[in-house]
């Protein structure tokens, strides 16, 4: 019997999945337990509308990121902190900080966990911080530093 997984079914097949299965496997514990439909040809067309809609919410999604990329590389963002001789820092400026002040001044709403920071920012000046927006796309934010 052709059946679509609903759900992962490990040794059988993924979601979305078409697969030819037992008759008994797919009567008995496939279509039972709610893990499996079968693949009839309205069940095949709703599969393939929900394949083209999750493609089309993608490339969306993909061209936000890229829009949001492009007005986060125009601004500049000013972060006030102590600091000592040298233009060493008291503590460090980190990622919840940059985030926290793209909330208050523009208006974007950023993830502190995709400002990518390898270390926090330990010295007064300018600072290019990656942020990714996507699988494939990563913005470049710069963070100026200043003495408060």
């Amino acid at each position: 019997m052709k059946v679509i997984f609903l759900k992962d079914v490990k040794g059988k097949g993924k979601k979305g999945e078409t697969k030819n299965v037992a008759d008994g496997y797919a009567h008995n514990f496939l279509l039972k337990q709610g893990l499996a439909v079968e693949a009839t040809g309205g069940n095949l067309k709703a599969l393939e509308a929900q394949k083209n809609k999750a493609k089309q919410e993608a490339a969306e999604e993909l061209e936000k990121s890229k829009e949001l990329k492009e007005e986060l590389e125009k601004l500049t963002v000013e972060l006030k902190a102590k600091s000592g001789e040298g233009g060493r820092l008291f503590g460090s400026i980190t990622s919840k900080q940059i985030a926290d002040e793209l909330q208050k001044k523009h208006k974007i709403k950023i993830d502190k966990r995709k400002i990518e920071m390898n270390d926090a920012i330990r010295a007064l000046g300018y600072t290019n911080v990656p942020v990714k927006l996507h699988p494939e796309v990563t913005a470049t934010v710069k963070v100026h530093v200043t003495e408060q």
